[in-house]
């Protein structure tokens, strides 16, 4: 439903889903090396106003080279070697909610808020 929206906007979204964990960690991995923006979506990550996720959006877009990977967890959560690296492309961390969500639910309220977040750059009405 939002990918056509996004595209509308110049965004362009693809979703990777990993068999498990050595595979999510792979691909987090390569996409660190492609020098993408990498954000985890974690229950302690920095909860933010969709205004502040509209504005570090650009801001990550624009320091991943027009490339950002939002990561979300398997039923477990992140992987606890990604969860508590120290290694610096993997230390922002958001939450969407204090609530716990499928990681299918939290991919479309991810979706919804980066929508949201184009909106909301473009001056649109769609964020009141």
């Amino acid at each position: 439903m939002y990918d056509g929206r996004m595209k509308s906007n110049g965004l362009d979204v693809a979703t990777v889903w990993h068999k498990n964990d050595n595979d999510l960690i792979s691909g987090i991995s390569t996409d660190i090396q492609k020098g993408h923006s990498i954000i985890l979506l974690d229950p302690n990550g920095k909860s933010m106003t969709s205004e502040r996720f509209s504005t570090n959006l650009y801001d990550w877009l624009e320091n991943g080279g027009s490339r950002v990977s939002f990561v979300i967890g398997g039923a477990d959560g992140l992987p606890s070697t990604i969860r508590f690296s120290k290694d610096p492309p993997l230390q922002t961390k958001i939450s969407l909610s204090s609530l716990t969500f499928t990681h299918q639910f939290a991919r479309t309220i991810l979706m919804e808020q980066i929508y949201r977040a184009a909106e909301i750059r473009k001056g649109s009405g769609y964020h009141k």
